[in-house]
């Protein structure tokens, strides 16, 4: 038996890739904070489609965190073939108002934690016939986003991470896929404190997590080295490539200022 085991899935994409999974028939090791959220969901697709799904309540901010979620795999031989590394959240506003440690520890969710437990993970992944590395950037990795600075600069690092990833791992067992959604309707613009305009400027694009997790899977088990969710989330990417960049930034700037 073996595991597609999922960080920040008590809500959102994590969620929804969840459910995705389990509609698939893959068994499920869930990680989020939020352990009765997480055991309520485990209940319900565990009874809807039949697959085992365990949990596990831990903070993926703090530097233990990784090898706990490992560690606990180990000790009950849950054999992982798919790491989605989907947990992750932002900060919006000045990069100073926020205190170094609020700031370390998005750096430690996004990008830390998701390095450690890929490296963990790795040599049991190559064990299996098949396995996936799904890894969650976001639209932000393509461009420098004032107002949002750290943040993007985080998945700046995932997407250029999994891709390099990608490339080192062709021809093994494991394929790794980097994933870009625009906005989605998730508690994202609420945790991190998103103004009003830049919700309003956002809305007609928004997508939902259930369409986000469908092309997530899909571009994973197609082996996509990378996946940008939504047209116009396509033709913003191309846009921060084609355009300078200090006018995309400058525009940014005026939505998230």
């Amino acid at each position: 038996m073996t595991y597609a085991l999922i960080t920040g899935a008590s809500r959102g994409i994590g969620q929804a890739i969840a459910t995705e999974l389990a509609s698939r028939k893959y068994n499920l090791l869930l990680v989020a904070r939020s352990g009765e959220t997480l055991q309520t969901i485990a209940a319900d697709l565990g009874r809807q489609y039949g697959v085992s799904v365990q949990t596990l309540a831990l903070n993926l901010a703090t530097p233990e965190a990784p090898q706990q979620v490992f560690d606990w795999c180990q000790t009950n031989n849950y054999a992982v073939s798919i790491l989605v590394n989907n947990a992750g959240y932002g900060l919006s506003g000045q990069f100073e108002q926020y205190s170094l440690t609020e700031n370390l520890a998005m750096m430690q969710v996004n990008m830390t934690t998701l390095v450690a437990l890929t490296q963990l993970f790795l040599p049991q992944l190559r064990q299996q016939a098949k396995a996936y590395i799904l890894n969650i950037a976001s639209s932000t990795a393509y461009q420098a986003l004032p107002g949002m600075s750290l943040y993007a600069a985080t998945k700046v690092f995932v997407l250029n991470f999994s891709r390099g990833l990608h490339h080192e791992l062709a021809g093994s067992s494991v394929s790794v896929t980097s994933i870009s959604p625009g906005a989605t309707d998730t508690g994202f613009n609420d945790r991190a404190q998103i103004n009003q305009k830049a919700r309003e400027a956002a809305k007609k694009i928004t997508m939902t997590p259930e369409a986000v997790a469908k092309q997530s899977v899909a571009g994973m088990f197609a082996g996509k080295a990378e996946v940008i969710t939504g047209a116009i989330n396509k033709a913003g990417a191309f846009a921060a490539w084609l355009l300078p960049k200090s006018f995309i930034e400058k525009t940014a700037y005026k939505i998230y200022k």
